[in-house]
Formats: structure tokens, sequence, C-alpha cells
């Protein structure tokens, strides 16, 4: 009996009770204890989970001790009394309080010191246990003798009585009155519980409320009643919200901190409110990323930066300095980081995502590589081996080292690429990525989300996996994503895809972008997506990949309208912008504020520009462009090049109307968000022209900076202000749909945009900026990120870690999702279930079980299917291994295949006593001992019109004409339509469609019509009705009384490896779990769980009198992948390895022979004989006496269990008697080889 007896009597009753408390106080890093008594026994640890926060409860039940007294109605004075205890670095720490139970409307009282805490070294609580005094009582007579309850208790409130609910459990005797498993649904299929009766009217508590009137922040609602079941199948749905005790890890590559370093050597730090992860918020937040400070990047010498980041011997100080920001900093080599940064994720991974890359230029940016003789720029990054060149000559050869790399002309080596330049940036980029996980594993709690952000660590969530595979990982780009086009140009594009894949959520600003990378993992990856329901009613956007679900969610991030108005008020900033208009006075102010590369337009905003004043000379003079540079040294030749032309064009522009253009290069840090309003403020249009962007706050920005001009009081200026030209190609396009969209690309739309601005009517000028504001105030920065982590946090994440399981190696780990108990099969459990049983059936399938699957490669499958190719035959050790098993009479060996009759004749018909099915069961061979004559084949159903052949080829070959990379595949069955080799997704379109064409003209047929997805290998089948190889298995099954001397079969072993084996695995699993719930019931014990979901549930009762009460049954797949069954072998060596197990456990049995083998050569002397061709009497005239005894005294029975008997009446046959002498080995032991006694113990196994 499982649980802890916490009260014992010698004249009592028990009852089973589990305690579970509601906890909303603890605090971080504390556990909670049960204490019972006098404390002298051992406290009871309550635990809990992610979904079940903040209700912790014991793993096991209690035994509680009922007096025989109060069973007989004598007396009800008896109590239960606890208490909790609260625990601290696995040390008591203090009692609970009364302020532990307050809820929020009765005032922050957990900020209050705790009256009798005691130091976080004490190492247990020493104060006994008093009615009266903070203590929980549980009247006795409230529990029956041999019932189960649940009790639930607020940590603190300790007056009243515990509402208890009472577990009713069904009670099963044999197979009539089990519940059938095809009428039930999975989750109450077998009556796990029929309901739950609540105590709760004996007693309530005070501050309690049953359903709260509004929810708010840290309240959880009270735990439905306790059945024992998934509360996820029960059909409520509950909602998400998140509490103020959620802890939050927030990952980016740097923390929203600016560092100060005094004189002194004091740091100081503040926060980067201009970050968009800088925001405040209610939930326990530990932020995690590198820092910048002088040389951060790597960037030494000559003209790069004096230092070279924090020095070691301060990081203590800065450490102790970001704490009180709750900040952790990820310590990298700067040279490490800078390659990492400058080197891959700018130089490789920045343009792929903005969909640019250029098979004719030797940059994916598509520039030509042309040398720029400006001595006026000053680089950032410029390494040893370039220190004695000039200023231009380095640029140009930081870009040449680092932006020359995404080209995917490269040979494959140990890493990635050919060891080269390419592996070297690989390698310093998982190296970081590496170093961020370590982090966030010192860091974690059970419990906490982690949000990861930015390019910069999209391999992240691989390493997280491997450590915490229960965290709910989300990762969110703020990037956009490429079509799958131009990211399969990337060398390591499997790698990031399984990287990004292993999170829970994957994050995007649009939904253009979430459905490039939909589309990228369906074609590289061949991985399926689509809408799913989720606990709250709704449906979520996800990818299945290895038994787990990937949320997608796409919401555009906002900003912080309060903060902005608090900088444009500021007396500084309206001075700033009154400067800028005076400077400019009577003119209409243009700005606009881009990063100086080549994906921001800025040539091509010049250009529309200089064709609006040539258009229309009446507005020269009267019009200024303000363009602000920020300097992107990281883009190294993009940025020389971009800032090359740009001073070109400012000049040409300048010199036919001067002072049209005003352009003023600065730093990221020379223009913050106060000079940025500032500047904002001064004009009355910005234009935001990239050629691809991913976020851009400008424009919103801009709204909040003349949102003023919707009041009368803002209009008093006269001005027409207000208005957005935005590019099509920025993420914030399909938010602000108040601005003024332009393509960049096309020069006459970027002029007439100015014109339109300029000649906008007062009306649409207000109503366009009155639905921008409308955004912005609506979606801030912090509606944002709750919407993301709610939808993280609603991820459905099963808390057993037996659920999920790893499978891979390096970048290619990543998590399966499992049914629960689902683990290598034990080849000991089976060989002793073999061993033992009289009786066995195995079922196995034939290609990827006993031999390599063809079906893996797409040119071999195409071969076969068009007879240019045969069938791959199993090895010679397989075939010996098969004929071994089958030589084995207790053995009933099937191979059931897909493939056609003819062929399993030629490889397999030469095997004695093997049966099979061809065809996935539609014609089957039952065993035969003579293999010289020729194979007698059944059918599974009758033959019936075969006319719908002709039909489905002639639809079959008008979709393949039209669809590249199909063909048609005919069986003597069956006939497909492969599209395996086809586009994805047209492919499966079409195949959608033919599947729709076929079903409507062949109504009239008794055919099936299957669609298997790309994962199956894509195809559309129409085989006849009825048939798959769990039919098959179940037919197999009910003839085994006449091809054997055995009614029912006592071992059952299955193996298959793919999508067709699963309704025979499924339908075997079946039967085996009801006669291992026949014998639970028999034995009062608790019927299990309800079947995983990936089995599918069919009536399998008319297979009851064909299997033995004592079944075992094994069912096992090859491969660790997501599967009915419920084990699995890696790959066919294994299988070869197992089943040679199994026929030396045969071998045995046969060797060895026991005294009641021997007797029976009496009875049976001419079969018997031939069981022992070297055994003669001399044998035994040459033991000893003492050998005799032995002999005479033991027999060994098939089943392994040794035990006394008389040789009574033991004689040997004459022709034994007259044999010649044979020498006997002087170990007995040896001849008779007894097998110890082995527990008899029944156990599941399948």
């Amino acid at each position: 009996m499982s649980g802890k007896d916490l009260s014992t009597s010698s004249r009592c009753g028990i009852a089973k009770v589990t305690f579970r408390v509601r906890c909303e106080s603890l605090g971080y890093g504390e556990t909670v204890f049960m204490y019972h008594g006098d404390n002298s026994s051992k406290p009871v640890p309550l635990y809990t989970t992610a979904g079940r926060y903040p209700w912790y409860q014991t793993r096991s039940f209690i035994v509680i001790s009922i007096p025989e007294g109060k069973r007989d109605g004598e007396s009800d004075q008896h109590e239960f009394t606890y208490r909790y205890g609260i625990h601290r670095g696995g040390t008591f720490c203090r009692w609970e309080n009364p302020s532990d139970g307050l809820s929020q409307d009765d005032g922050d009282a957990s900020m209050e010191p705790h009256p009798n805490r005691v130091p976080s070294d004490a190492s247990q609580p020493s104060l006994p246990l008093e009615v009266g005094k903070d203590v929980h009582t549980l009247p006795l007579r409230l529990l029956s003798v041999g019932e189960e309850y649940a009790v639930n208790d607020v940590l603190g409130v300790t007056t009243g009585h515990p509402k208890i609910d009472h577990i009713r459990l069904p009670h099963n005797s044999g197979y009539e009155e089990m519940t059938m498993l095809h009428s039930t649904s999975r989750n109450d299929s077998f009556g796990k519980v029929k309901s739950g009766t609540s105590l709760s009217s004996f007693g309530s508590r005070p501050n309690m409320k049953s359903e709260p009137s509004k929810k708010k922040v840290g309240f959880a609602p009270e735990p439905p009643s306790y059945h024992g079941a998934d509360t996820h199948s029960s059909g409520a749905k509950q909602p998400v919200y998140l509490n103020s005790t959620d802890g939050l890890i927030v990952v980016s590559i740097f923390l929203p901190v600016h560092l100060h370093r005094d004189s002194e050597g004091v740091w100081t730090a503040d926060w980067d409110y201009e970050a968009l992860l800088s925001m405040q918020t209610h939930l326990r937040v530990t932020r995690i990323g590198a820092v910048k400070w002088r040389g951060w990047h790597g960037n030494v010498g000559k003209y790069g930066s004096p230092e070279h980041g924090v020095p070691v011997n301060e990081r203590p100080r800065v450490e102790a300095c970001l704490r009180a920001f709750n900040c952790v900093p990820v310590w990298i080599d700067p040279e490490l980081f800078g390659e990492m940064y400058n080197g891959f994720c700018k130089g490789v991974l920045w343009p792929v995502l903005h969909n640019v890359t250029s098979v004719y230029s030797t940059r994916p940016d598509g520039s030509g590589g042309s040398k720029s003789q400006d001595p006026n720029v000053v680089p950032k990054m410029v390494p040893e081996s370039t220190k004695n060149l000039t200023v231009a000559e380095t640029l140009n050869s930081v870009s040449n080292r680092f932006t020359e790399y995404s080209n995917d002309d490269v040979s494959m080596g140990i890493i990635h690429g050919d060891g080269g330049k390419e592996a070297s940036l690989w390698a310093a980029y998982t190296a970081v990525n590496r170093k961020f996980a370590e982090t966030i594993v010192q860091c974690f709690n059970e419990g906490d989300l982690i949000w990861i952000h930015g390019f910069h660590l999209l391999i992240l969530p691989s390493f997280l996996t491997r450590r915490l595979p229960m965290a709910k990982v989300g990762l969110f780009l703020h990037t956009p994503f490429p079509s799958s086009e131009i990211f399969r140009t990337l060398w390591c594009r499997e790698d990031l895809l399984r990287g990004m894949l292993n999170s829970d959520q994957v994050g995007f600003h649009l939904f253009e972008y979430a459905r490039h990378f939909l589309t990228c993992s369906r074609r590289l990856l061949g991985l399926k997506y689509g809408m799913l329901p989720d606990e709250s009613g709704g449906h979520n956007l996800v990818i299945e990949t290895n038994g787990r679900h990937v949320a997608i969610t796409s919401i555009h991030a906002g900003i912080e309208p309060p903060i902005l108005s608090q900088v444009i008020n500021h007396q500084s900033t309206i001075s700033r912008a009154n400067s800028i208009r005076n400077q400019y006075k009577g003119k209409v102010i243009f700005c606009a504020i881009d990063r100086m590369e080549s994906l921001k337009g800025i040539p091509l905003k010049m250009l529309g520009l200089e064709r609006f004043l040539i258009k229309c000379p009446e507005w020269v003079g009267k019009v200024v462009l303000i363009q602000v540079g920020i300097s992107a040294f990281e883009r190294g030749d993009d940025y020389v090049r971009t800032k090359k032309e740009i001073h070109a064009m400012v000049n040409s522009i300048n010199k036919v109307w001067p002072g049209t253009v005003e352009f003023q290069e600065c730093t990221e840090a020379e223009m913050r968000l106060s000079q940025r309003m500032a500047l904002m403020k001064a004009a009355d249009v910005v234009m935001v022209s990239p050629i691809r962007d991913g976020l851009n706050l400008i424009p919103l920005e801009f709204t909040v900076a003349h949102q003023d001009a919707l009041t009368e009081e803002g209009r008093l200026d006269g001005r027409k202000r207000g208005l957005c030209i935005l590019s099509e190609f920025s993420s914030s396009t399909r938010v602000m749909r108040g601005a003024l969209h332009v393509n960049p690309w096309k020069v006459s739309e970027l002029a007439n945009s100015f014109y339109v601005a300029l000649h906008m009517s007062e009306d649409e000028r207000m109503r366009r900026l009155k639905t921008a504001v409308e955004f912005v105030t609506r979606v801030t920065t912090q509606r944002w990120a709750m919407a993301v982590l709610i939808d993280l946090k609603a991820v459905h994440k099963n808390a057993d870690v037996g659920k999920y399981s790893g499978a891979g190696l390096g970048l290619g780990y990543r998590i399966l999702g499992m049914d629960q108990g689902f683990n290598s099969l034990d080849i000991g459990a089976v060989s002793k279930a073999y061993k033992k049983a009289r009786g066995r059936l195995i079922l196995m399938d034939y290609g990827g079980t006993i031999l390599s699957n063809d079906n893996l490669d797409n040119l071999s499958r195409f071969q076969v299917a068009t007879k240019s190719r045969k069938y791959t035959a199993p090895t010679p050790r397989m075939i010996q291994t098969l004929k071994e098993l089958c030589s084995d009479k207790r053995n009933i060996v099937f191979v059931v295949s897909g493939k056609e009759r003819h062929f399993l004749t030629e490889t397999l018909s030469e095997i004695p006593n093997l049966g099979l099915a061809a065809e996935h069961g539609m014609f089957v061979s039952w065993p035969t001992a003579n293999t010289s004559k020729k194979r007698v084949w059944e059918t599974l159903v009758a033959e019936q019109d075969r006319s719908w052949r002709s039909i489905a080829i002639t639809i079959m070959e008008v979709y393949a004409s039209r669809t590249h990379g199909s063909y048609i595949e005919e069986t003597e069955m069956k006939v497909l339509w492969q599209y395996r080799d086809a586009d994805p997704e047209f492919g499966y379109l079409q195949a959608r469609e033919l599947e729709d064409h076929l079903s409507n003209v062949l109504r009239s047929f008794a055919v099936d019509i299957l669609h298997g997805g790309v994962e199956e290998g894509g195809f559309v089948e129409v085989r006849p009705r009825g048939v798959n190889k769990g039919v098959v298995s179940t037919h197999i099954l009910k003839n085994i009384p006449k091809i054997s001397t055995w009614e029912k079969i006592d071992f059952l072993l299955v193996l298959g490896d793919d999508h067709c084996d699963e309704p025979m695995l499924s339908v075997m699993r079946q039967i085996g779990r009801r006669a291992f719930d026949v014998r639970r019931a028999k034995n009062h014990e608790p019927p299990l769980p309800p079947m995983p979901a990936s089995v599918t549930l069919v009536d399998v009762s008319s297979c009851d009198q064909y299997v033995s009460s004592s079944l075992m049954t094994f069912t096992c797949t090859v491969g660790k992948k997501p599967s009915a069954a419920a084990n699995y072998l890696h790959d066919v060596d294994e299988v070869q390895e197992f089943l040679d197990t199994l026929v030396k456990v045969s071998t045995r049995d046969h060797k060895f022979f026991s005294s009641v083998d021997l007797r029976g050569l009496d009875s049976s002397p001419t079969s018997r004989f031939h069981q022992l061709p070297n055994i003669h009497s001399s044998m035994f005239n040459n033991m000893t006496q003492e050998q005799k005894n032995i002999f005479s005294n033991q027999e060994t029975i098939s089943a392994g269990v040794t035990r006394s008997m008389s040789m009574g009446n033991f004689h040997l046959h004459s022709e034994l008697k007259r044999a010649e002498p044979a020498k006997v080995s002087a170990n007995l032991s040896e001849f008779l080889s007894p097998v110890e006694d082995e527990d008899d113990e029944d156990a599941v196994f399948f």
C-alpha cells in the first residue's frame, strides 16, 4: 500500500486522504510541508505544477486511522490535526500565518513580517500542534472506512472545517462488467470516476468565495472536485491569466539598461526606456542578456574601442549593480561575441531574414564589393590583422570577412561549410547561445515562463529543451522572416528551424512573417500546421512536430503613450522643437530617421523627392527634408557604400535646389528618444520608406507627437501636420491604417506621396490621424506583452516529464511528445513472459522492421513502384532467426506487410510454419510446414466488383499529368497516387482535390479512400473496404484454435514501424489492456488510466475468448517517435538482437529437460527419443550417488520454476538401455540447467 500511515491503532479502519492547499503568498523558492501530531512523524511535502498553481497537493494519499468507536456511532469527538510549515532551501523556515490567507481586498499583508518566523537554518520545528493555535482540524466523523477523499485548505486559514471531496471509484469484477472500449470517450472509457461528492456542507471558511466577482491579479479559483481525471478532458473551459506570482525570464541579446562607471570605479545603471523589453510589469521578471560597455563587440585596436568590455575583476560589481534591476548578465568573451554578432547575425542572418540575397554578388546584400575612398569614416570593428590598413581598406576588409558567408555553394564539412569561415561563424553563434542557456538554467525556477527575443538566439531553445524539458519556452522575432526560397539558401537552415521549433511558442509581429515560417517548416521539414482548439474555447495556429504542437502567434508590438507624452511635454523637448521650426520657418518639414544601410531605402527616397521637385517646381523652396542617418558600422561595406551614395545624391539635389535636403549623420547614442521626439514634433510629415523592415516604431512615435492636432487647441497653429508616409514593406503598415502607404520601389509613387501630403484636405488628414491614434493608444507595449505571454502560458504542456522524450544529438536534439510510459522495450521482461508462455502469437511488419525501409528514399520508392528495382530482401541472419522462431511449436509467427503477395512468397516462403499477410492483410497465407508446395492464399474480404480500379486510375492519371513529381503505383489490391516528389504545398492541395473527386465518383463502390500526408510519404490510396492491419490481426487471432493445438494465447508480441502498422498496434494493445484489467478487477484493484490519445479505440470484445486471462502483451514500434505502441526499439539492428534473444530462450527450453520430460519417455518412446539424441542409460550409471539423489528430487519445468518431486515410475526405454555409454559432464547442472525461482508478479508490459 502506498501512502504514509500517520496514525496507527490496533482497533481501527483506515481512510485515504489527499491534502491540497492554496498558497498564493509563498515567496520565491519556498515550499510547503504538512506536519501532523507532535511533529515526531516526518513532514509530508506538497507539490504543484504550472497548471495547478497556486494549489499544492500531496503526491500520494495519506492513510488516516478511523477509530472503531466512530464506526459504531458511539463517538464523534475524534479529530485529525495538522499544520502547514514553510521551507526554504530545504530547511524549515516558518509556520503558516493568518496573513497567508488574506486576499488582496484585505490589504497587502504579505509585506508584514511573520511573528513566528525562525532563522532559515533551523533544521526542524519543535513546537507541538495545539488545537486552536493556527492548526487545521479534520473531524473523523466526516470520513468513512475504506473510502478516498481530497481535503482542500487555504494556507493560513484554520477556522472552520476544510472542504472535502469524496472520491468514488467504480468496482469491476470481470469482463462482462467492463465498459466497451468503443462505446465511450477516451477520457472515461474505463469509468475511472463516476462522481465526486462534496462534503463542504459540514463547515465553511471565512473569506472564501465560491466564485469571484471579478478576476484580479494573483487570484486563482478553487480547483474542481477531485475526481482523479484529466482536467483538460472534462470539457470545461479554463481561462488563462497571469498572476503576480508568475515567474518570467526575459532573454534578449542585450539587457535593457545603461551602465555607467565613474572615475572612482563605482558602477551605476538606469533603464533604457527606449528598449521594448524595459517595460515594467506586475510579474516576477528576471532579465538575462549581455551588457554593452566599451568594446563589448570585440572591436579593440587602433580604430576600435580602447577597452575590452567590462574588466573581469569588476564583473562582480556590475552584477551587484544590476541585481537591483533583476538583471543577470551573460559574460562572453568580446571577440567571440563580436564574431557572433557582427559576423553571423549581421553578416549572414540579417540580409537573409530581410529577403535579400544575390547569386551575382559575393555578399548577400547584392553589392558588388565596390570600395569607398571616404577617409572620414571611422569603423567600429577593426581586427588586429587590419590595423595597418587605411580606413577605407579596413572597412572593406571587415565587410569581406563578415558578409560573404551566406553563399550556399559551400561543401559540407564537420560542422557546417568546409571547416573555414562558415564553420567559425557558426561555432561562435552556437557557443554564445550555449552560454545563454547555462545562465538561464541557473536562474530558472519550476513554473517560470521563458521568453526569448531576437534572431540572435534562434537555436537557444534547442539547448534549453535538453536541460529544462518541462519549461514553457517562447521565442519572438522582431525581424521579418523570409520566404522559403530565400531561407533555404542558408547552409544551417535545418538547425535554425529545429531550434525555433524546440520552443513552445513562436511569435512574429505580422502574420505575413508567420506564414513564411509555416511554409519553411512545411517545405524544408515536411511538417503540418493548422488550427487547434484551445482550452478556453478558441483556436490556435500550431505546427505539429514530433508529437508536439508549437503555437504560432502574430501580434504587433506597440509603444507606451504616457512615457512619450512626458518626453514631449518636457521643456527641453519643446525648446528643441521650436528651434527647429524657427530654423525652417515658412517651410513644410518632412523628416526621416533611418539607419545607414541599403535596406532602409534612403536613396529611393531621394529619387522620389527629386522627381517631385521636377514635376512640381512651385514647391521649390517651400519644403525641406530633414534626413537623419544612424551610423550602421556593423553592416561594413554596405554602410560605406550606402553612405557614399546618400552623400552624392544629397549634394546633387542641393546643388540644383539649395537647402532642400538637410542630411545629418549621428550615432545611435546621439539620437535618443528626446532628440527624436523633438524632431518629429517639429516636423509636419514623417517618411518611413524601407524596402524591407521589421519592427519600426518611428510611425507610432510620430503619431503620439501629433495626437494633440485632434483637439481645437492643437489646430490653432494652422499647420498641416500629423501625416505619415509609410512603405508597404514595413511591419507597421498593417496596423497604421491611417498612414499614406507607398511602394518605395516605384519612384513615381514616392514622388506622388509628397504631392498628396501637401494637398491633402484637413478632414482627410484628421481622419487618418485619428485612425492611427486609435491603434497607438489601444495596443501598448504592455498589452502586447501580456497577450503573447498569456498565449505562452496557455500552451498545454503535460506536467508529467514522462510525456516528453529527447532524441537526436547536438543541434538535432529535439523533444518528442510521447504517451506516458513510452519507454524502450524491456527485453528482460519480454523474455521472462516468453519463457513462461504456452501459446505465443508474434506479429511483425516487413519493411522497416525486419529489414531497412525502402520507402525512406524517394528514388528507391519510385524505382520499386515502376518495377525497375526489386524490394530489398531480409538478411540471411534475419531469415535464420525467423526459421528458429517458427520451429518452436509454441509460436505462431506472422509477417504482416503492405508488400504484394508474390514478393513475400519469393523472399519468405522457404521458412516453415511462417504465416504471411500481404497488402495490409488483404491476402493471408496460413503457416505450413511443407514449403515445397505452392503457398495457398485467402482473401480477407470477399472478391467484389473490381471495375473501380480502372475508374480510379483514369482519374489519377489526370492529376499525375498536372502535378509534376507525382506518379501512380498499382498493386494487386490497391491503387496509389504518390506525390512525395512533388511540391509539398501544391501536391497537398492536389491530393485533397483528388480525394474529394474519388469520394464522389466511387461512393457506390465498397472501397476506402485514404490520404497520407507529407509525413507519411504523401499519397492518395484506394483499397477495398475493411482492409487494414488491425482487421487482419484480429482475424489471425480468432483463427488460432484452427491452426494450433491450444485454444488461447498467453503471449502477444507486435512489432511495426510506420503509420500503416498503427491500427495493428492499437488493436493488439487494447486486447492486452482488457486482459490486464480483468486481472486487476479480480484482485479488487482500481483500473488503470484511460488509453493514451495515440491509440484509436475500437471494439475488441470479440477477441476475449481467444486470449488467456494471464495474457502478456508487448507492442513495439521501430524508431523513437509518437506511436500507439507502448514501447520502442531504435532500429532494425535492435530488432534483430531482440529476436535473437527470444530464439535463445526457445533453444534453451528445448535443450534441457526435466524429470517430467524424461518420465514421459516411457509413454511415447518414439517422439521423446528423438528429442534426446545424446542421452543414454550409462549417463545415470556414471553418476555419483549424491548426483543421483539430486536428479531424483528435482524437476525443472518449462516455466523456469524448480520444485521437488519423486522420480517415481521413471523408466528408460529399451532402446536407451541398449545404447552405447556416453561421457557425462562432471557438473550435473550443465545437463539439467535448472533455472532459479523468479518472481511471478504481474506487471504492466504493454
